[in-house]
């Protein structure tokens, strides 16, 4: 009794202790400064940082580690860090499955027990039979940082192709699978990254990159992507070359092949091959300058999901017989809502149209008439996963307030019933979405969606976490997201905006937020803030703003620009140096959203305006902000986080700390083993959550 008395009282006394452990003020590593200067249209451009862009120099690898263990210091110090961790896993501890998908005579999906890093993926001889495992990437490392980044299955499904990524870097290597065997075939593919397998009977079609230079695997420019064929168990020295394009080095070249095999799809404009004629030529159908993507061939008619004179999309029909664009005819019209999805399942058309940032899901019959819509159960986004001749398929739905959910949908019955539910330990019920328009500084009306508690008071002191992204056409639709759970259980406001620069009301809204127009992006994202200021939802001192990527530079540039506006600023693997970002990886290819600094002078000066490197002003009091990035981040180079962070702690009046933190055998974020994303979702929310004086009640 004694015993536990004295063990309790040390517990108490520990839990006081830490309790009363705050994050003192950072002390910043010196970080060096070299005489590096660029030339632009005669205007001199400093860069004293530039020894940081080697991401394989000893030196750098000395100021990583140094800036982490200031980053992990500050961090571990907040008071209820750890409780957040534990909080995040434990409503990370859920079974959670993917879509049903049928190839050949068999389904797979993947599932997850909960905390397991990577995905496993089941195989399944029917529905209703039990399943077994098929691929299980958490076999390939201890660490759970080999994932299996793509799987595209042949034709008849006895082969999958299965896309290995090591670390999070966005290379991956291509294995050959048999399915009916389990085992693995001696093909290896090397130098691939985004594009997917095109398969016919006999190989498939790949799209890859030359060899990079060694130990620059990470950083050195990605250009002149090529079309190779690959015919099953031969060595990859031996395939053959189908297509590239010289004069645009920097576009990323993909092809896929009909249903039937027949023929091959390339997207460049849109390019076809005759797969049954030896040495057929490639044909030009359109022109370029818009999207073209063939969604299925039946009866010798391809159907083309288009923005050809469309900027909201359209349902187009080529015959294979005079296939090139002046014969084309529309089959179903551009309408007000744009249209974001297009497949083939069961013989009809299921098209997804995005409304304000919602899905709406419709079905078509192959002349264009529409038969039904599928009411889905809220505002939401929707995914449909099927084949031509099914009767029955699967779609997913989620929201803010509702994980990935599975559903079975009767075609013909127009019915659909819930396939799979995962349980999750909260109440959605507590929560609710509203969407609401506002104003932005040119006078155009931008939506958003706010989640929060039931029950908020408008007083003018909420904690706000306000989410953008802005660019390349991508409309950022409602999602599901695990860590944002205790930042609403403890009185916050998500908040997520559809900015110029999106797909959200089609090619206009896009390119309105582009190149010389990219200012925009920004106006609309501070646009947002001063609009709940003013409703009184929050003030200056309790919003903190987030992105990733593009989202990263939304962030930079706005945390530049109106420093006083925001409290907290976290940019994740972000765009920062907007002058060189061309020079790295596939940076090059970006270009069509952002120009480059050699454009013109008009370009540079623009660019230069907003670059968030370029954009810091000594002695200014900035947000308490945190960088994020990762030692494998080839698609935006950590470069730009590194500079970025010893420019503003250089910079920085330092009343607010400036921290980065660099995650170690991880990439641009994308199949990240679980335990790295727990204990980053952890960092990330304690230092927000933090900075904006809120406690962790729950």
């Amino acid at each position: 009794m004694k015993n536990t008395k004295a063990i309790s009282l040390l517990i108490i006394i520990g839990i006081a202790a830490t309790s009363c452990i705050r994050p003192r003020k950072p002390v910043y590593p010196a970080t060096k400064k070299v005489d590096s200067i660029d030339i632009y249209f005669d205007t001199k451009i400093p860069d004293p940082y530039r020894w940081l862009e080697n991401d394989t120099s000893d030196a750098t690898a000395t100021w990583i580690e140094a800036q982490n263990k200031v980053t992990a210091k500050y961090l571990e110090a907040i008071p209820f860090h750890r409780k957040l961790l534990k909080r995040i896993t434990t409503l990370s501890d859920y079974e959670r499955i993917g879509l049903p998908v049928k190839k050949g005579n068999k389904y797979y999906f993947t599932k997850n027990n909960g905390l397991q890093n990577q995905n496993v993926m089941y195989i399944q001889d029917s529905l209703s039979n039990n399943p077994r495992i098929f691929l299980n990437p958490n076999r390939w490392s201890d660490d759970g940082t080999v994932s299996l980044s793509r799987i595209s299955f042949s034709k008849n499904g006895k082969y999958a192709a299965c896309g290995i990524s090591r670390n999070g870097s966005d290379w991956q290597d291509l294995y050959i699978m048999d399915t009916t065997t389990g085992k693995f075939l001696d093909d290896h593919i090397q130098w691939v990254k985004f594009q997917e397998v095109a398969w016919d009977e006999k190989g498939f079609y790949y799209s890859a990159y030359d060899a990079p230079p060694k130990d620059k695997e990470l950083s050195s420019v990605n250009g002149n992507s090529m079309i190779y064929y690959h015919k099953l168990k031969t060595p990859q020295a031996k395939d053959k070359p189908i297509y590239q394009n010289p004069y645009y080095p920097e576009c990323n070249h993909s092809g896929q092949t009909s249903d039937d095999g027949r023929f091959l799809f390339i997207n460049n404009g849109l390019l076809m091959k005759d797969l049954t004629q030896t040495d057929a030529p490639l044909v030009q159908l359109a022109n370029t300058g818009y999207r073209y993507s063939p969604i299925g061939i039946i009866d010798n008619k391809i159907y083309i999901f288009t923005n050809y004179k469309a900027p909201k999309r359209r349902i187009m029909v080529a015959d294979i017989n005079s296939p090139t664009l002046k014969n084309w005819k529309e089959l179903i019209p551009e309408s007000d809502a744009v249209l974001s999805k297009a497949e083939i399942i069961g013989g009809k058309l299921f098209l997804t149209y995005n409304k304000d940032a919602s899905d709406r899901a419709y079905v078509y019959n192959l002349n264009g008439k529409q038969l039904q819509e599928i009411k889905l159960p809220s505002l939401g986004t929707i995914f449909f996963c099927g084949e031509k001749e099914d009767k029955k398929c699967f779609f997913l739905f989620t929201s803010f307030t509702t994980p990935n959910t599975i559903y079975q949908y009767d075609i013909d019955k127009n019915e659909y019933t819930l396939y799979y539910a995962p349980k999750i330990k909260f109440n959605a019920n507590d929560f609710v979405t509203e969407q609401i328009f506002f104003t932005s500084k040119d006078s155009v009306q931008i939506p958003m969606f706010l989640t929060y508690k039931k029950g908020l008071k408008k007083d003018g002191n909420n904690p706000v976490l306000l989410y953008g992204y802005g660019g390349f056409g991508l409309t950022l639709a409602p999602s599901f997201a695990i860590e944002r759970i205790p930042f609403l259980e403890n009185g916050g406001i998500y908040i997520q905006v559809n900015l110029r620069g999106g797909n959200e009301y089609g090619d206009s809204w896009h390119k309105a937020g582009v190149k010389m127009q990219k200012q925009n992006v920004f106006d609309d994202f501070i646009s947002a803030a001063e609009y709940l200021i003013k409703e009184k939802y929050t003030n200056p001192n309790k919003i903190a703003i987030t992105g990733a990527s593009n989202g990263g530079l939304l962030v930079g540039a706005c945390m530049t620009q109106r420093p006083e506006l925001f409290r907290v600023a976290v940019s994740q693997v972000g765009v920062m140096d907007m002058l060189r970002y061309h020079k790295f990886t596939i940076g090059a290819s970006w270009s069509t959203d952002y120009g480059t600094s050699s454009d013109s002078k008009e370009m540079f000066d623009y660019l230069l305006s907003y670059s968030p490197l370029h954009n810091l002003k000594s002695g200014t009091r900035y947000p308490a902000t945190l960088i994020t990035t990762a030692d494998h981040d080839d698609r935006v180079v950590p470069a730009h986080s590194f500079k970025f962070a010893a420019t503003l702690q250089a910079e920085n009046d330092g009343t607010n700390p400036t921290l980065i933190r660099i995650d170690h055998k991880a990439g641009h974020g994308f199949n990240k083993a679980t335990t790295k994303l727990l204990k980053e979702q952890a960092d990330v929310y304690a230092f927000i959550m933090y900075n904006l004086g809120m406690k962790m009640k729950n």
